[in-house]
């Protein structure tokens, strides 16, 4: 009976996708061979392959999708139903004036979106069809990485990417471990030591690890990549012997194997069900506040257009109330329309006038604004200031839809590792027993001593010389550093030659290799760990031995780490170091004032501090050790808990040796990047998977503490002493106290009375943080008082952050009651996900690989350069690609709003007002080049000023120049403009009079009198308007304004003159004809157009003058003191082909 439920579950698990989502544990069955019989049942599970898709289409869906995504656009979506009804109905104007703007926009957009689509597909393919090395049939077979399936037992050698997450089963260590850096998944490019399962690390051949008779059965996928739970069973003589699996036996997608030649490992979890792909967020189209402002401006004025068009429909019906007026006598109806009914009538003629008036919404400015997006974008790709000479790269914009957007952030989420520092750390300096010791500095071959420093060499008296080398011996044995020989390990600084041999040091630490190297350049030397014994080099050139005994692996939660050692002499020791709030606490004796106060000395510098103690063992006391921790790691339930009792029952009664101080360095000109940020107005959290302390060092040292920042902690360790509710609840109190109902905005540009406050939290905390409230408990509103404490904070460290927790952090912040712009950057693939949550993501050019750039919108070689992408180049385009969409209403306001008012002098006979040329050029021909060229280089101020003072930056946040208040004086500059244009003109026709030969004149002007000569005057008034005001917009003249604005008006005329002064073949009328020229003809007909013209433009000129002098703001203040200190021109844009360099 038990094999017949065990048969129905086997055919449930591969008929039913997705069973494994309802069970909580998945059962693995290594080189997929059967349990012995008897044992437990075979049931083989589905799981995906290990093909990884980051892209967003397929080649079945785009165009469906594609089509979707665009049409949601509400620009699309209008001109589509313009489009359709000019085909259903009869319209004054020809389907094809919208019908070909729409689909030339339509397939640009998609062609440009496929293309990206088609490089991320590209990159897919070539991961995926990456070789990899699987164990089958006792011999190593060459599969494509996406054949790769669970159970697989795979084959790396060193250097090479773990193609999945896998359980370390054998290594061509004796020992069992492996060495991995995880640069690209937490940023950490340092050694990691991983360990074999103890039952199968004997296994070192193909026969051998093909011999192994497992099964596997652990935790379903989940994204934190610092926990796995599991057990492995191994079959020997068909009696299963269990193992428990940790974090430390499982190795990660992405990781690296080094330092290493080989291991044997299986898949457990593949595709996109790897604890890295699980960590990536899908990649979903971003929009820029300028677009959604664009989108609300749309509804206003669609809104408009609805309006006009029912009020010239009522108005029509009014007017044709009269008989004579309904049918006069040379415009009978036909008898069909008689009989259509008045509503349907009705309603045919609202769509008409929509048709007519659509004008007011013209698809050439989506065409604009993406011309002036994908040129603009070149300007980044062409700074020769943001290319970096050490890697050879430029800056890469994968996205030109975002560049607006880098003028608004208010927020930037950085990571630490390879983002803010370079990750190579130097030790500085440490100091035994008070006296400080430096490393020789060598110079142009001289030896740079310390002013006021003990150095090595005049150490302190015999009597402390004991207590000295002491202190050497414990940097030199506490640690987990591995010695390699040969060749240079990527990423990890190397060792100094001493004699013939060059030694490297690794480590899952990189400041526990600046330690060891630092004494090696105080003259004590660690040569190698080989089995169980740790070898080092005295300054006498003497070898000493000491037995490894146990090792107190470091956690961020104890803050310390610690060896037990047996000397060559039968000594024991416990060295431990650690944090010095960690180790002062447990320390009996030592000179603990004098270090403590070089300690806080170091720390106010900005550099990583710890402290070292040693405590002598008796072999009794040694026993208790032993017993005491193998108790502990025997304990399958709460081990982790028992491991740390134990610690902290070992360390104590510490005597107190002295303190080391080590810089991690940063990258160049980091702290001045963030320094500009914040002057600029944007907040600055890092985000990083590194531990609290290292992360807290590189905050101080890149300026984001400054030495009067009070720091609050949010972590663990404070969280086990109180709960999280009063934790939150005493560090809001705190930071409100202080500054009362000010948010930081508030009080950031006053005096510096206030305190500075910078807070750290834990991943662990802010899991807590962000868990749904829970019906019996008040912990329901800890985001929010969370997000207060934290605006009320100039600066934020996040630590220990698994990647997913990265992206949660940033969408806290997004979907905060302000809705604030973000920015993330980093390096890594940790950092993608939060690179793709953030408004704007920006991946370095870093040494972990090309995930965070592949995946980013903005690709830079350093840090540094996000400091001018910010300040100049996203200043610029703010205030270009504002400009513009205001000017495209503005002008279209002044386009159609005169056609509106005709109709009320026409009978509201759906005649329009200007001739179907002018139509068709006014928004593609007239006057779209010089608005393109304002967007592409106008420079309202020096990018050398933009630089110097960040400031200026707040003048354009919050979407300023796209406000209401804008739009609503753009609106009605817009109709004041038409109304002087229509009006002015109609004037001019007030007197008419019959000439000799029956033609009817205006007494005033002598020109023909038409609707057509009408028209054209107020076009030519409206043409001129436009392009002058644009013109007094515009700051930076080049040749190429003057040629383009010019030019454009130039073109109108030229075009007037042959449209109007030949018979074309192809027209079947030409009422145009001679129309243009006998209007040019007439003097006062010039002085008209140029009073007109005068008329509209002088209430923008009078206000801007008036507000310039009474209310300006900081840019228009440098503006002003520019105009009259500077007497030469700006060099800053130079078209020539021989300028030395592009910047923008």
């Amino acid at each position: 009976m038990g094999m017949d439920f065990s048969t129905l579950r086997t055919l449930i698990s591969r008929y039913c996708v997705g069973e494994e989502n309802w069970v909580d544990s998945r059962t693995i069955y290594i080189g997929h061979k059967e349990p012995p019989s008897g044992t437990e049942a075979f049931i083989q599970q589905r799981y995906p392959d290990n093909r990884i898709v980051s892209s967003k289409y397929t080649f079945w869906n785009f165009i469906p999708k594609n089509m979707f995504e665009q049409f949601r656009r509400i620009a699309n979506f209008y001109f589509l139903i313009i489009f359709l009804i000019q085909l259903i109905i009869d319209t004054p104007t020809s389907p094809i004036t919208s019908g070909l703007p729409l689909f030339f926009v339509i397939t640009v957009t998609a062609i440009k979106q496929g293309y990206e689509d088609w490089l991320r597909h590209k990159a897919d393919n070539s991961v995926n069809q990456c070789p990899v090395h699987v164990v089958q049939h006792g011999k190593v077979v060459r599969k494509q990485s996406r054949k790769l399936r669970v159970g697989d037992v795979v084959s790396v050698k060193e250097d090479e990417t773990f193609p999945c997450d896998l359980i370390l089963l054998s290594t061509s260590r004796e020992d069992g471990t492996c060495f991995v850096t995880t640069a690209s998944l937490d940023g950490e490019s340092s050694h990691k030591t991983y360990y074999a399962v103890q039952d199968t690390r004997a296994y070192n051949t193909e026969k051998e690890v093909d011999s192994i008779h497992a099964t596997i059965e652990c935790e379903q996928p989940q994204p934190d990549l610092y926990k796995f739970v599991g057990r492995i069973n191994i079959y020997m003589d068909n009696e299963p012997v269990a193992r428990p699996l940790g974090s430390e036996n499982l190795l990660l997608r992405g990781a690296t194997l080094k330092n290493t030649e080989y291991i044997y490992a299986v898949a457990i979890y593949t595709g996109m069900e790897t604890k890295m792909a699980l960590n990536y967020q899908s990649k979903s189209q971003k929009r820029s506040a300028v677009e959604k402002s664009m989108n609300a401006y749309l509804v206003v004025y669609l809104c408009i257009l609805i309006g006009k068009s029912i009020i010239n429909t009522i108005m029509k019906y009014a007017w044709q109330a009269d008989t004579n007026r309904d049918e006069p006598w040379y415009n009978h109806r036909t008898v069909s329309e008689r009989e259509r009914h008045i509503l349907i009538r009705a309603f045919t003629d609202f769509l008409a006038f929509m048709v007519l008036f659509n004008y007011i919404i013209p698809v050439s400015m989506y065409v604009t604004v993406e011309m002036q997006k994908f040129l603009g974008s070149y300007f980044i790709m062409w700074d020769d200031e943001m290319f970096d000479e050490e890697l050879g790269e430029r800056a890469v914009v994968n996205t030109s839809d975002l560049n607006e957007e880098l003028g608004q952030v208010e927020y930037v989420f950085t990571d630490k590792t390879g983002t803010l520092t370079e990750n190579n750390m130097e030790f500085i300096e440490c100091c035994v027993d008070g006296h400080v010791y430096v490393p020789n500095i060598i110079c142009n071959g001289q030896v740079m001593t310390g002013a006021g420093m003990d150095m090595i060499d005049t150490s302190p008296g015999p009597g402390a010389r004991e207590h000295e080398e002491l202190f050497f011996r414990a940097l030199c044995l506490c640690h987990t550093v591995q010695v390699k020989e040969e060749e240079t390990v990527d990423g990890i600084k190397q060792g100094i030659h001493q004699g013939k041999s060059t030694s490297f040091y690794i480590s899952s630490s990189p400041d526990e290799v600046a330690l060891v190297e630092g004494m090696k350049r105080l003259g004590f030397t660690f040569l190698r760990l080989k089995d169980s014994h740790m070898e080092i080099l005295n300054r006498e050139d003497e070898i000493e031995r000491f037995e490894l005994l146990e090792v107190l692996t470091f956690d961020s939660v104890r803050r310390r780490m610690s060896v037990i050692v047996r000397s060559s002499t039968g000594e024991l020791y416990l060295f431990c170091k650690g944090a010095d709030s960690s180790i002062f606490p447990r320390v009996i004796s030592g000179k603990v004032e004098q270090i403590k106060a070089r300690v806080e000395h170091n720390a106010v510098e900005g550099l990583r501090t710890l402290c070292v103690a040693y405590r002598p063992l008796s072999p009794e006391q040694y026993q208790e050790v032993c017993d005491l921790l193998n108790g502990a790691k025997l304990a399958l339930q709460d081990r982790d808990r028992q491991l740390a009792e134990a610690y902290d029952l070992i360390e104590k009664d510490l005597i107190l040796l002295g303190a080391t101080a080590v810089e991690d360095r940063l990258q160049d000109k980091a702290a001045d990047t963030i320094e500009s940020l914040h002057k600029a107005g944007m907040k600055v959290w890092v985000l990083t998977g590194d531990k609290m302390e290292t992360a807290a060092a590189t905050c101080y040292a890149s300026k984001l503490f400054r030495r009067n920042t009070q720091i609050l902690e949010l972590t663990t360790k404070r969280t086990e002493e109180q709960s999280l509710h009063d934790v939150l609840f005493d560090l809001s109190r705190t930071v409100l106290r202080q500054h009362g109902g000010m948010t930081r905005d508030t009080f950031s540009s006053l005096s510096g009375d206030c305190t500075d406050y910078g807070l750290i939290i834990d991943g662990a905390t802010l899991s807590a943080v962000m868990r749904p409230a829970q019906e019996d408990s008040n912990s329901g509103n800890y985001k929010e008082i969370f997000l207060e404490i934290c605006r009320n904070c100039s600066a934020v460290l996040c630590c220990r952050m698994a990647p997913l927790q990265k992206a949660q952090i940033v969408k806290l912040i997004k979907a905060s009651k302000e809705h604030p712009i973000t920015l993330a950057i980093g390096d890594g693939a940790n950092d993608v996900s939060m690179i793709l949550e953030a408004h704007v993501g920006i991946g370095i050019m870093g040494k972990e690989g090309r995930q965070a750039v592949r995946n980013s919108d903005y690709a830079i070689p350093k840090f540094k350069h996000l400091k001018k992408m910010l300040l100049v180049h996203g200043h610029y385009y703010y205030i270009r690609i504002s400009e513009l969409v205001q000017y495209f209403f503005y002008k279209n306001v002044c386009f159609i709003f005169p056609q509106f008012l005709y109709q009320f002098f026409c009978g509201f006979s759906q005649q329009p007002l200007y001739d179907t040329a002018y139509l068709t050029l006014y928004n593609i021909s007239f006057t779209s080049l010089p608005i393109l060229l304002y967007s592409l280089i106008e420079q309202h101020i020096n990018m050398d000023i933009l630089k110097k003072d960040p400031s200026l930056y707040r003048d354009i946040a919050k979407n300023s120049l796209l406000r209401w208040r804008n739009f609503i004086y753009w609106t009605v500059l817009g109709v004041y403009d038409a109304v002087v244009m229509f009006f002015g003109a109609y004037f001019l026709f007030d007197n008419t009079t019959f000439t000799s030969n029956g033609q009817l004149m205006t007494t005033n002007t002598q020109m023909m009198f038409g609707n057509w000569t009408f028209g054209t005057l107020v076009f030519t008034v409206l043409v001129f308007t436009v392009t002058f005001k644009l013109a007094l917009d515009t700051h930076y003249w080049t040749w190429i304004n003057h040629f383009i604005i010019w030019g454009s008006l130039i073109f109108f005329v030229i075009f007037s003159l042959l449209w109007g002064g030949i018979i074309w073949p192809f027209l079947n009328y030409q009422r145009m004809y001679y129309v243009f020229m006998q209007m040019l003809s007439s003097g006062p007909a010039w002085l008209s157009i140029i009073l007109l013209i005068t008329a509209s433009l002088v209430p923008d000129v009078v206000k801007k003058v008036i507000w310039r002098a009474l209310w300006p703001t900081t840019t228009e203040r440098i503006q002003n003191q520019r105009r009259c200190l500077a007497s030469e021109p700006s060099t800053i844009f130079m078209l020539s082909q021989t300028s030395s360099r592009m910047s923008f």
